[in-house]
């Protein structure tokens, strides 16, 4: 991947979502299904100047993360589709 996150973002690959119900009940593709809220961060900027000095990313490559649902910004790189948000739109470390 040639993407490199600038300030305090991130690159996050979406989970895919279940496409089955808990009590076994496929959903078709047609359903209209909605963004993940869910991922996994594949590259992480530097991080924010804050009175002109770098704030480190408290997230790293290879943490799942939950994020706010309207927050990203869909990027498309190599037929592959990628989201890009801001650390501070992440809510969560899914541990």
């Amino acid at each position: 991947m040639n993407l490199r996150p600038l300030g305090d973002r991130v690159v996050i690959r979406a989970a895919t979502k279940e496409e089955k119900t808990a009590s076994g009940i496929i959903i078709p593709d047609t359903a209209g299904q909605e963004r993940p809220e869910q991922g996994e961060i594949i590259a992480v900027g530097p991080g924010r100047y804050d009175d002109g000095k770098l704030v480190p990313m408290s997230v790293k490559i290879g943490d799942k993360v939950v994020f706010k649902k309207y927050a990203p910004d869909e990027v498309k790189v190599s037929d592959e589709e990628y989201l890009v948000l801001s650390e501070s739109d992440i809510m969560a470390v899914v541990e």
